[in-house]
């Protein structure tokens, strides 16, 4: 081989293995930029946000939703609260729907039952008195299936809550303050007093 063409592969040769030296500290040095840039940026972030915390705008912004999450928190829990009374209330009604009409027809059992006293003390084996008590039963029976019970409160303490005392009397066989007679009969329906029962006590 001529000696110039041999001293040019050389000089191709170094060419080449200065280009191969030189792309991985290329490759180095944009990591690095790369890494610098990030954290650049991140403490530039970081001082923007140090500044917004200052800044009496972000301040007053914050305070604002801050105030606007607490009333929602409170309007959240009244609906929670009107909801509740809301369907107890619609149970209570459902409930309770036919006390009016069975207060209005408590009158007529009365009615009935002094019927029944007086036919009684008439003619006790007429037809006429068995017919009467025969409805009688069967009205009542329609009203106990709706709820309604009768309070019996003979022999039990006298309780203003579910009691109308008209008189006091003396008693051999009650103590003081004892029902001992029912003049007009008290009714519960379900758990609720529809009308205390007019009553004599003892004294």
């Amino acid at each position: 081989m001529k000696e110039p063409e041999k001293m040019e592969e050389q000089r191709e040769e170094a060419a080449e293995n200065a280009a191969e030296t030189q792309q991985p500290e290329e490759a180095a040095g944009g990591a690095d930029e790369s890494a610098e840039a990030a954290e650049t940026a991140e403490a530039d972030r970081s001082g923007d946000t140090e500044q917004a915390a200052e800044d009496p705008r972000y301040l007053e912004l914050q305070r604002l939703a801050d105030d606007n999450y607490q009333r929602f928190l409170r309007a959240q829990a009244d609906f929670d609260n009107y909801r509740r009374r809301t369907l107890k209330e619609k149970e209570e009604l459902s409930k309770y729907a036919s006390a009016k009409l069975i207060s209005e027809l408590l009158p007529v059992v009365d009615n009935f039952q002094r019927a029944l006293k007086a036919g009684g003390e008439a003619a006790n084996d007429s037809a006429y008195s068995k017919g009467i008590e025969m409805i009688y039963r069967q009205f009542v029976q329609v009203l106990e299936n709706e709820g309604l019970k009768a309070m019996n409160p003979v022999g039990q303490p006298f309780d203003p809550e579910l009691h109308q005392a008209i008189m006091q009397v003396e008693s051999e066989e009650y103590g003081e303050g004892i029902v001992v007679e029912v003049v007009q009969e008290g009714y519960w329906l379900k758990d609720k007093v529809i009308r205390p029962a007019m009553v004599k006590v003892s004294q």
